[in-house]
């Protein structure tokens, strides 16, 4: 079953951005945070560490970015 959020999550995750992520999705990058935050959400999890410098994956986000990849 296909997750839109998911492949969101790997533009993301690949990107480092919201930004980047968004303009490759062609989406606003409010679009992207919300799918990125619904995604967290719904997994009650932390995927990405925000820091001024960009976006890192926590632990739970490489385990996912891994598994989605595979999966996709």
């Amino acid at each position: 079953m296909y997750n839109p959020q998911l492949d969101t999550f790997i533009r993301v995750a690949d990107a480092g951005s919201f930004n980047k992520a968004a303009e490759e999705s062609f989406i606003t990058p409010t679009a992207v945070i919300k799918q990125i935050n619904l995604l967290e959400n719904a997994l009650d999890v932390k995927l990405f560490e925000r820091t001024h410098r960009g976006l890192i994956l926590t632990k739970a986000g490489k385990s996912l970015y891994q598994d989605t990849k595979y999966i996709i």
